[in-house]
């Protein structure tokens, strides 16, 4: 009996430990449960799913050429704006992207303001600087000679719409060099544009550096800065009427690129546009008017992809979505919008 009421005493002290233990438990379920009460008072008892960082496009048209500006096989640069409304579109817009040739506009722009100056006239006459063969990287300006003197007009022809390269080595070394384009820029509200070497260094020196993969912030701009530099010609905000004319004329009369921005265009789109190529990067910048007088200026700076002809094929896939986007939308009358001509 002794036996039996010593197991019993036992299994009371066992008992009492246990609950002992069970209340700071019970306690802290409590506190949770509160604490929980108070979440879902503030914050409502709907699930919530994790931030998500993926990009977030809103139209279709948006979507659109976030997937043919797909950077996986090279970097791939858009911007475009619909010059009557105002609406953008940008695919790394804010990434520098090498300029090659489409820097032409601007050393364009740059010579057209010494004419309204009266430094020059479209009728002075400069050399040709023709390049003379030296190893890359031998010195910081490739060595040039003076070829045939050509009509300033003449050169501007030759510089855009075939993209003579001595032709715009002319016109770089008469309005002062690279310093007095990026200058220009500047005083012109266009920021992220940077004008380095002539062209004759520029191709010299060419493929330092893969531009799929690396930024090389020399002689290079944002497809943004470019749009910007379309939009002022365009639509008058800087250089007269009779300047634009002769620089939007020349892009008009651009014999170079047709397998870019022209191609899949229809045949009632009128096309003003500058090309570049260098070292695994092809790119199109330009004026795209619709029947209706609606203009786009765009600029779009393709890398890598394996060939040339893969780069120019998504340079006219792009175009052509960015056309149909932005015409596509409801209609209205832009035949006398106050842009067209650069008037």
């Amino acid at each position: 009996m002794k036996k039996g009421l010593n197991w019993l005493s036992s299994l009371g002290a066992a008992a009492a430990l246990g609950a002992a233990a069970l209340l700071p438990t019970q306690a802290a379920a409590q506190d949770q449960a509160q604490l929980n009460a108070a979440f879902d008072r503030i914050l409502g008892t709907e699930a919530r799913t994790p931030q998500s960082y993926e990009a977030v496009y809103e139209t279709g048209f948006e979507k659109r050429i976030a997937m043919l500006a797909d950077g996986d096989k090279g970097r791939i640069g858009v911007a475009a704006v619909d010059l009557a409304t105002g609406e953008e579109i940008s695919i790394l817009g804010d990434q520098r992207f090498p300029m090659a040739s489409t820097s032409k506009i601007a050393i364009a722009a740059t010579f057209m303001e010494g004419v309204e100056q009266g430094r020059w006239s479209l009728s002075s006459e400069f050399p040709l600087l023709i390049p003379v063969r030296s190893a890359k990287y031998s010195s910081d300006r490739a060595p040039v000679r003076r070829g045939k003197y050509l009509p300033a007009e003449e050169l501007i022809e030759l510089m855009i719409t075939r993209s003579s390269n001595p032709a715009t080595d002319a016109l770089l070394d008469v309005v002062g060099g690279p310093s007095a384009v990026n200058d220009w820029m500047r005083r012109n509200g266009i920021g992220e544009f940077q004008l380095t070497r002539d062209i004759a260094t520029l191709v010299r020196d060419d493929g330092e550096y893969d531009p799929a993969t690396f930024i090389d912030k020399r002689d290079s701009a944002t497809p943004k800065a470019m749009v910007e530099l379309l939009t002022g010609l365009y639509q008058g905000k800087f250089l007269s009427a009779s300047s634009r004319r002769v620089i939007l004329g020349a892009m008009e009369r651009c014999v170079t690129g047709k397998r870019r921005i022209p191609a899949l265009l229809p045949a009632s789109a009128n096309v003003a546009h500058k090309t570049g190529s260098l070292n695994n990067t092809s790119s199109d910048i330009g004026i795209i008017q619709s029947p209706d007088g609606r203009a786009i200026a765009v600029a779009i700076y393709v890398t890598g992809q394996g060939t040339r002809l893969n780069r120019e094929a998504r340079i006219a896939e792009i175009a052509s979505a960015l056309y149909d986007g932005y015409v596509n939308k409801p209609s209205r009358n832009y035949a006398n919008a106050p842009f067209g001509n650069g008037g």
